[in-house]
């Protein structure tokens, strides 16, 4: 099967080939993927990290061999942006990019549970975009495993297959730093995910990155004076 790797900052991938369809995620710089089909100007993929399928613009990944993607040796881009000398100039990458040359990859702390609170926290502000996964715009489940990935640890892509990860919590006085919570719509399905921070805040994806308060009812955001998203389970996947 031949494989292909994204040459652009952040490429959507969408749920069919035309640029009308609905993005379903973004293939970030470096990132590999099968590719499954080609029709002109449109590659149908299956991503490497999660699995995900759908189309994307035949310009925006280059085709490599098994022997070429094995031979890779990448590091996963860990600072918001980082600016790199392509061949036709610089480049602006997002965090969770791969790129095969040395990059600066550190944590923020030694401790992972504060590393990934203060990584979740530089999102502040960052708009929604559905589909999202990088820093320019993120949905609420593609932010959560974009903060995971720069830790080492993977994540599924929908909120829905997280759910299933790790082990589940009974209580939201439990939860710590990292872990995650999880949210249902009125039948009974997961549809929302976010981190949790310190006493009980929990940053998420919702029109922009936000911090809002969590109880065992669900999200409770101060400035609507309401609950906005209805608590279904606690996760800790560290």
């Amino acid at each position: 099967m031949n494989k292909g790797i994204c040459i652009v900052t952040v490429a959507p991938v969408r749920a069919e080939n035309s640029d009308r369809a609905e993005i379903v995620t973004e293939i970030l710089f470096g990132e590999s993927a099968d590719i499954l089909e080609v029709d002109k100007n449109w590659t149908r993929i299956k991503m490497h990290y999660d699995g995900y399928e759908g189309w994307m613009d035949t310009k925006q990944i280059k085709p490599v061999t098994d022997q070429e993607l094995a031979s890779r040796k990448v590091t996963v881009v860990t600072e918001d942006f980082s600016s790199v000398l392509m061949n036709d100039g610089k480049t602006l990458l997002s965090m969770g990019s791969e790129v095969e040359f040395p990059a600066v990859a550190s944590r923020r702390s030694h401790d992972i549970r504060e590393s990934i609170a203060m990584a979740a926290r530089e999102f502040l502000n960052v708009p929604y975009l559905w589909g999202g996964k990088s820093f320019f715009a993120v949905d609420c489940s593609g932010f959560t495993q974009l903060v995971y990935k720069i830790h080492e640890v993977k994540l599924p892509r929908d909120a829905s297959q997280q759910a299933e990860v790790g082990e589940a919590l009974t209580f939201v006085e439990e939860t710590r730093p990292g872990d995650l919570a999880f949210f249902e719509n009125a039948e009974g399905k997961i549809i929302h995910v976010g981190i949790m921070l310190e006493n009980q805040k929990i940053i998420h994806a919702s029109g922009k990155v936000r911090i809002d308060t969590l109880d065992s009812t669900g999200i409770f955001n101060k400035e609507m004076n309401k609950h906005t998203h209805k608590l279904r389970v606690l996760r800790s996947v560290l």
